[in-house]
C-alpha cells in the first residue's frame, strides 16, 4: 500500500470523525478537551479490558486445565 494513499485514508477517516462527532465546529481549546476527554476515556477503557480479560483466562486456563503439583486432600498422598 502506498504511503502517500494511506495518509490520505486516515486523513478522510479524522475528517469523518470530525463530521460525525460536530467536532469541526469546536473552537481548537474545545478541540483540545474534547479529544483529551476521549482519549483518556478509551485508554481506560483498553486497560481495564486488559486486565479484566487477563485475570478471567488465567481463572479459566486454571479450572480448565489445572496445572501438575502436590494435591492436597489426595488419600494416596497420606497413604505414602
Amino acid at each position: 500500500m502506498d504511503v502517500k494513499s494511506t495518509k490520505n485514508y486516515l486523513y478522510w477517516l479524522f475528517c469523518q470523525f470530525e463530521l460525525i462527532t460536530c467536532s469541526y465546529l469546536m473552537e481548537p481549546w474545545e478541540k483540545v478537551l474534547f479529544y483529551t476527554f476521549n482519549l483518556t476515556l478509551v485508554l481506560t477503557l483498553f486497560y481495564t479490558t486488559y486486565i479484566f480479560v487477563s485475570v478471567q483466562l488465567s481463572s479459566a486456563l486454571h479450572f480448565l486445565w489445572p496445572f501438575p503439583g502436590p494435591q492436597h486432600g489426595n488419600p494416596s498422598s497420606v497413604v505414602k
